[in-house]
Order: structure tokens, then sequence, then C-alpha cells
């Protein structure tokens, strides 16, 4: 490849942001590259993308696989299986993206559409395992798949504790609380959460039994066993090296909490530099959410291509 081969946009990620913003922007008629990283995709746990009509129940992998065969299709969007290292600005206007086999490209604008890294937690036997079957991040996502269940949220916050109470009992009637020792308000959580028919436990969680990924039981670091067949789980983030890399080179905004802040246009605090889907956001996550955002930053993109 002509390592000062040039693009309308190029998108660093190709999930639902991505690849919804590409398909947008090929329709513009925009060139575009998307680097999408080689390393396994957040939501390869995932049995089921849900929320999307048409694509009810796809795997992660099947819906990555029909947006290409609808981006080739058209012939303007170029797929590269390789990690975008680094961008930065170009003199003649414009960026310059680095990729992992180290050619570097030209490109007017650039979409950030990386998600997230989700932080596991150490030494938890099981969890992997139980890892987007019946651990889950979002009841939203698969509270449906484990319905009718014996659940328990994992919080280390007494107010979101507290939501054990009500909160989910679209999906189950039996949920608890498990929080770290030392919790702020534990005691008054807990009688919160008994009056109103739940429970807080307190303990390091050291092991998930299962079977083939289904939980059964979870196990504390002092011995204690609570039967519970899912675990509403939210892990901590952080962003993806490049964006780390973007808030020291270029000036990247992050807000308090370490995501991406974006105006209403979906860009960022560099002109020119766009970012959509999970890196921007820490409660409104999923597929839907993030095509939505890939969409509405393929269009504030092609009107500022067009002034």
């Amino acid at each position: 490849m002509n390592p000062l081969a040039q693009y309308d946009t190029v998108i660093v990620g190709g999930g639902p942001a991505g690849l919804t913003a590409a398909l947008a922007l090929t329709r513009y008629r925009h060139r575009t590259l998307v680097a999408e990283s080689p390393a396994p995709p957040r939501n390869q746990a995932s049995r089921g993308v849900h929320g999307m009509i048409g694509l009810e129940g796809a795997t992660p992998a099947e819906v990555r696989a029909r947006a290409w065969a609808e981006l080739d299709g058209y012939g303007l969007a170029e797929r590269r299986d390789v990690t975008a290292e680094d961008v930065t600005r170009a003199e003649e206007g414009g960026f310059h993206v680095t990729l992992g086999d180290d050619a570097t490209v030209w490109s007017r604008t650039v979409l950030l559409a990386t998600g997230v890294l989700d932080i596991h937690p150490a030494g938890v036997e099981g969890f992997a395992e139980c890892w987007g079957r019946t651990v889950i991040h979002c009841p939203f996502c698969v509270g449906w798949e484990n319905a009718d269940r014996t659940w328990a949220l994992v919080a280390d916050d007494p107010d979101y504790a507290a939501t054990a109470a009500g909160k989910f009992g679209a999906w189950s009637a039996d949920v608890i609380a498990i929080a770290p020792p030392g919790m702020d308000r534990a005691a008054e959580t807990r009688q919160d959460l008994r009056a109103a028919g739940s429970d807080l436990i307190e303990g390091e969680i050291a092991r998930l039994h299962h079977r083939d990924g289904d939980l059964h039981t979870v196990e504390m670091a002092d011995g204690t066993r609570v039967e519970r067949q899912t675990l509403l789980w939210s892990l901590p983030q952080q962003q993806v090296p490049l964006v780390t890399r973007l808030t020291e080179t270029l000036g990247l905004a992050l807000d308090e909490d370490g995501f991406v802040t974006v105006g209403t246009d979906n860009q960022t605090s560099v002109p020119g530099l766009y970012a959509a889907g999970d890196l921007t956001t820490q409660w409104e996550q999923g597929a839907m959410t993030a095509a939505g955002a890939g969409a509405a930053a393929a269009d504030a993109i092609h009107f500022a291509h067009s002034r």
C-alpha cells in the first residue's frame, strides 16, 4: 500500500459504531478506511446481539460479516485488520494515521470508534467462563436470557447496591447485592434491602462455581457460599492505548470518569477528530446506541466536508 494513501475518513474500530459510520459515509460517497484491530473484540463473549431490528440473536461475528458484505457492494470502504497506533496532525491539514503494519495514511477526518477495555477482576476463578453468559454487565442486553433466575448485583456503591431490591424485577424476583468489605453505609443498606425482601452480602468474591459457564454458586474468600445463578457485574473500564496517547499528544479531552467528551456533532475537543460509541459514555453502552452514534458522527463528518 502507498504509505501516502489518502482517504476522506479513517475509522478506528470495526464494531457497531464504526461499521454504521462506514456505511453512512459510503452512501455519502466518501472514501473510507476502517482500521480494525486483529485482537479479539470486546464483545467476543456475547452469544448474540439483541435489540437491533433484523439482527436479533446474530453473533457479533455474523453482524460484522454481514456489514462487510454490504459495504463491499459499494466499493468505497476499505478494511484493514490492523491496529491504529497513532494519529497526528498533518502539516497540509487533516491527519496522518500510523498503522501497526508500519504504513501511514492521510485522512481529512478521523473517527474513533474503538470501544473501551473491560478490566476483569484478578484471581476470580471461573469468571472468564461465565462472562457474557451468566455474569453479565447489562440487564438490557442479556436480561431476557437470564430471566427467572436468582441474581446478585455486584456493587461497591451503597446507592447502587440498594437498587437490587427492585430495579431488576423485570427479570428476576430474587435479587440480592454483593459488596466488598467495608462499603460505606453497608449496615443501613443491608437493613433497607432486607426490609424489601432482599439482602446484602459483604465479602470478596473468590470463585464462581459453574457448569460450562452456567453459574450456580458464588464462593467468597472466607469460604462462604451463596447460591446464585446470575451476577450483574459492571466492570471498571479504561480507554484503549491509542485514546490514552491522544490525550497526551493532541490534547484529546476526557470527562471526569475517563470517557471521551464530544459535542452534539460527535466531534471531540480536537477539530476534525470525532468519536462515537462506548468510549464516549459509561451508562449508555450497547450495540444499538453505538450504531446510532456512528450514524450521527457520519452525518456530521459529511456536512463538515461539504463546507
